[in-house]
């Protein structure tokens, strides 16, 4: 059409006509989103090969012939599912590790029973990880083992290593591979106000509770970001004619949506010793009478913080560079957010094969 020229009925018409017609099937997508059931998750084969309590220990089954000789675990943040590592085919780290070689372990959580509300930080340091680590010993015959965790997966993994690394230990750890992990929790603000020692009463809530809701944890992620839900989905009916991004909007709110339960005595350690008294960094956090000094880890670090992160900041895990005693300490800013990092096809394009150049290196 010329500039300046009316439209025609015809032109006018057939506009009408188009924008009706994806208005109709705009809203049917939306009703098979709505009907839909859950998304399938997980891409990967995997055995249980340990169990104890809310503990639960997956060995993913190798699917090349070489595979490097350090096992690598991950320790999941004992709010959310393990599964956010192995979302789908194309869109799975464990999947792309596992095509590397690597020999992945997952260290996963089951909801907390009532009477498992007294697990605190030491039975995370002291008895889940290091029994987990004891167990693959057992099965690949290797005491090295790189130690990753995504989150608080990551921060539970930092404080067994600084109680437990040294050659006399019962496991060595190899390296140590963190995402998103919060170290300095003072710079957390967000969740500061949200905790805040002059109305947050920690104590009352753990004892009348005994296992925190997860409604509770994703309150204070709601409140980090007020307007994210709200956001997601205005952005997800807008890509409704993209069925590739509906299935991956799909897998991140069935994981969202399945936060679980923490224990209580763990959550108020979380509150008074880690987000009060920023134990890690002020060198005061003190697990079943030792101190967890940073400056005591000494194995290679690889340091992951993801650029417009809302949860972890660069500020809260970038003490892993300065305050740990490690000679051979590497820091990635990813493009994204918080889950990115772990998961979805951009962090396969941009982020993993860091990971695999940096671990390969170290695994052998």
């Amino acid at each position: 059409m010329a500039e300046g020229t009316e439209p025609s009925r015809e032109d006018v018409a057939e506009r009408v006509r188009r924008e009706v017609d994806r208005a109709i099937k705009r809203n049917i997508k939306g009703l098979e989103f709505l009907t839909a059931g859950r998304q399938e998750v997980g891409a990967m084969k995997k055995e249980l090969v340990h169990r104890e309590g809310t503990a639960m220990l997956y060995r993913f089954t190798p699917i090349v012939d070489e595979i490097y000789r350090v096992p690598l675990l991950i320790v999941s943040p004992p709010s959310n599912k393990g599964y956010i590592f192995d979302l789908a085919p194309g869109q799975s780290m464990v999947e792309y590790l596992l095509q590397r070689g690597f020999d992945v372990f997952n260290l996963d959580w089951a909801p907390p029973r009532h009477d498992e509300s007294h697990l605190g930080l030491s039975d995370y340091v002291d008895r889940f990880i290091p029994d987990s680590m004891a167990r693959i010993e057992e099965i690949t015959g290797e005491r090295d083992v790189t130690l990753a965790g995504y989150c608080m997966g990551g921060t539970l993994a930092t404080i067994h290593a600084a109680l437990h690394m040294g050659e006399g230990k019962a496991n060595r750890i190899r390296n140590l591979l963190l995402f998103a992990t919060p170290i300095d929790f003072s710079t957390m603000r967000l969740f500061q106000k949200w905790a805040d020692q002059k109305h947050f009463d920690v104590d009352m809530m753990v004892d009348r509770l005994g296992v925190i809701p997860p409604e509770l944890m994703l309150g204070a992620f709601d409140l980090a970001r007020p307007a994210n839900r709200t956001a997601g989905r205005m952005h997800l009916w807008t890509n409704m004619w993209n069925d590739e991004f509906v299935r991956s909007y799909r897998m991140f709110d069935r994981w969202a949506a399945e936060t679980l339960p923490v224990p209580g005595e763990y959550f108020r350690e979380q509150i008074k010793k880690l987000m009060w008294d920023n134990g890690l960094v002020n060198d005061r956090l003190e697990i079943a009478g030792r101190l967890a000094h940073l400056s005591a880890i000494t194995c290679p670090i690889l340091n992951i913080i993801a650029q417009h992160d809302h949860v972890v900041s660069r500020e809260a895990a970038g003490p892993l560079m300065t305050l740990t005693g490690s000679t051979d300490r590497e820091e990635i800013i990813s493009k994204g957010g918080h889950v990115s990092l772990v998961a979805g096809p951009a962090a396969l394009r941009r982020l993993w094969p860091l990971i695999d150049d940096w671990l390969g290196k170290r695994s052998v």
